[in-house]
């Protein structure tokens, strides 16, 4: 069974950092894609950033490029997202998520496997 396990989510002021962590395990990742989308409040859900098998190529939404990073552990069964100058736009229940094939997308539906969610609170 596949279960993925975010950890690392909670209350920052504006301008600080999180990173959230993703573990994941009843299979063996290092051949797929992985990805962070987030839900905020009354919003749909987003996405956020993906990352290749490899580990080589990465994606963004705009509203994130160039405060988030998104990685991969070397064992390619975790995946990790740093998060610097937070903003109070950025509050939101984070979710790892997982295609069922290799492919990066940035369509939620185009993922099989998704996390519990971990809280992230900016304030002002």
């Amino acid at each position: 069974q596949v279960q993925l396990v975010e950890s690392g989510g909670g209350l920052v002021q504006a301008g600080g950092s999180l990173r959230l962590s993703c573990a994941a395990s009843g299979r063996t990742f290092s051949g797929y894609a992985m990805g962070w989308f987030r839900q905020a409040p009354g919003k749909e859900r987003e996405f956020v950033a993906a990352i290749s098998w490899s580990g080589g190529s990465t994606y963004y939404a705009d509203s994130v490029k160039g405060r988030f990073t998104i990685s991969r552990g070397n064992a390619k069964n975790a995946v990790y997202l740093q998060m610097n100058s937070l903003k109070p736009e950025d509050t939101a229940v984070y979710y790892c998520a997982a295609p069922e094939g290799v492919v990066v997308s940035t369509y939620s539906y185009e993922y099989a496997y998704w996390g519990q969610g971990t809280q992230v609170t900016v304030s002002s």
